[in-house]
């Protein structure tokens, strides 16, 4: 099995794997325009993926939010607020609100 994300979803789609298309099904009806716009579901993915420390998932979800016509700050911004929420050791009772 390939390595490389494109690669590998190349592969997985000649083999005709029923939970991969079900997979991409979902992922494309969850990043459809809704409620919330493509855009901002991009931007939260961008935001997401940094969190996680994917990758692969951070260059895909910068090209869909670019595509849907998401600025370099509005990543910027995103992956700030991401990062600000994102679990970190802090110290007990440091900030309450």
């Amino acid at each position: 099995m390939p390595t490389r994300p494109k690669e590998a979803h190349a592969e997985l789609l000649a083999r005709d794997s029923g939970v991969y298309r079900a997979f991409l099904d979902m992922e494309q009806a969850a990043f459809a325009d809704g409620v919330l716009p493509k855009k901002v579901k991009e931007l939260t993915a961008v935001g997401t993926s940094v969190v996680i420390n994917c990758k692969s998932c951070m260059q895909r979800h910068i090209e869909q939010a670019a595509a849907a016509g998401a600025t370099e700050r509005e990543a910027l911004d995103a992956i700030e607020v991401s990062r600000s929420e994102a679990p970190r050791p802090r110290m007990r009772g440091s900030r309450s609100v």
